[in-house]
């Protein structure tokens, strides 16, 4: 099971950090590459932290919230490290960077994580190029980090489809980074209100996910919920909840049932059970209280 499998490398990660704690001592490059990888581990296990379309957000939940702020805590100190062992501008450095940025989204620090995405994307496109993969990575974040800012949203809609296009140029239609930048691009959409848009490019995204990871991937079971919420958005209520159950009964074979994306899709499943009307008031108090 994912989840397990999960939990078990978080588990490896403390025992290969520890060793090389103690054999290499806190500052040691690779002391340093085994406490960011602790960091994406714990990140892993807390489940998908970036913002959501508006009848997402009313089915997260975040139960493994302490894993976020333990992968933050620690991202913080191993950043603090290599800038200060390999300077500001190290790939490394800027890895760490880009990591803890994520963190920083999990636990709803939103500014800080906005102004390390910039300041990560300067460097990352200074140091590397426009085009290199990891300098996409980070633009890829800065437009999730926009998303949180009402007045930021188109700036981060032309980053956002930037992106998708140079990734579809440099690594091709169906690279996991580019279906990742897919992914990220028809939420915003989602967010803007362009609905069938971003049905289009999930169901895309969904198709070239199956093919090219199966049916039961984890990342195929996040494209196809994003698939649900415009389904839902679009009033194509049946087509919604046949989709969800189906998630639903595979990440609960995959994942588990107490996997935070296992129990947002459960949410969703009662959603998708409550009568229209009282549906739509409930869409708009969530986007009322999302614009507050």
């Amino acid at each position: 099971m994912a989840g397990d499998d999960e939990r078990a490398q978080v588990r490896r990660d403390q025992d290969i950090l520890a060793s090389r704690r103690r054999d290499l001592g806190e500052d040691h490059p690779d002391t340093l590459a085994a406490a960011d990888r602790l960091a994406g581990s714990l990140r892993a296990v807390g489940g998908h932290p970036e913002p959501l379309t508006s009848m997402r957000r009313m089915a997260s939940s975040h139960p493994h919230r302490g894993d976020h702020q333990a992968a933050r805590e620690l991202g913080e100190d191993t950043l603090a490290r290599r800038r200060r062992v390999l300077g500001e501008d190290h790939p490394d450095t800027l890895a760490s960077a880009s990591g803890l940025a994520i963190s920083l989204r999990a636990v709803s620090e939103r500014q800080a994580a906005r102004e390390l995405d910039e300041d990560t994307l300067a460097r990352r496109r200074r140091v590397l190029g426009e085009d290199h993969p990891d300098t996409l990575t980070t633009a890829d974040n800065l437009a999730i980090s926009l998303r949180a800012f009402g007045d930021q949203h188109q700036t981060a809609r032309g980053l956002a489809e930037d992106t998708l296009a140079r990734r579809r140029r440099v690594l091709g239609q169906d690279h996991l980074d580019t279906l990742t930048s897919a992914d990220n691009f028809a939420t915003l959409l989602a967010r803007l209100g362009e609905h069938q848009a971003a049905r289009e490019l999930a169901e895309d995204t969904l198709a070239r996910r199956r093919r090219v990871l199966g049916e039961d991937h984890p990342d195929t079971l996040a494209s196809a919920f994003i698939l649900v919420s415009e389904l839902f958005e679009l009033g194509e209520y049946p087509a919604a909840r046949e989709l969800n159950e189906d998630i639903l009964a595979r990440r609960r074979r995959v994942l588990g049932e107490d996997h935070p994306d296992t129990i947002a899709t459960a949410a969703f499943v009662n959603i998708l059970r409550v009568p229209r009307t009282l549906v739509k008031t409930m869409r708009w108090v969530s986007r009322r209280r999302h614009a507050d």
